[in-house]
């Protein structure tokens, strides 16, 4: 359980950088089914806030949970892990 105060991190891939400041990135989640075991793949698209403009498509990032920039952005880029 994580620590009260503390923000998320999530690492994810660009999906789309059409926006300013903007970019769509995809995060993927595992986790097991309750009742059957099955280890289940799920993907979220999560609009980030990139102040400088300097990820691009295919890039993987590191973001993490901020105030809210708009009505569905809410997150905000911290590293570029591998560029493309």
């Amino acid at each position: 359980m994580p620590e009260r105060g503390r923000r998320k991190c999530r690492t994810g891939v660009v999906v789309s950088d059409k926006n300013n400041k903007t970019r769509q990135v995809s995060v993927e989640r595992t986790y097991r089914h309750s009742l059957y075991g099955r280890v289940i793949r799920s993907k979220r698209k999560i609009a980030v806030h990139d102040e400088e403009n300097i990820s691009h498509v295919g890039d993987k990032v590191k973001i993490m949970e901020s105030r809210p920039f708009s009505k569905t952005k809410k997150w905000v880029l911290v590293e570029i892990l591998n560029q493309k």
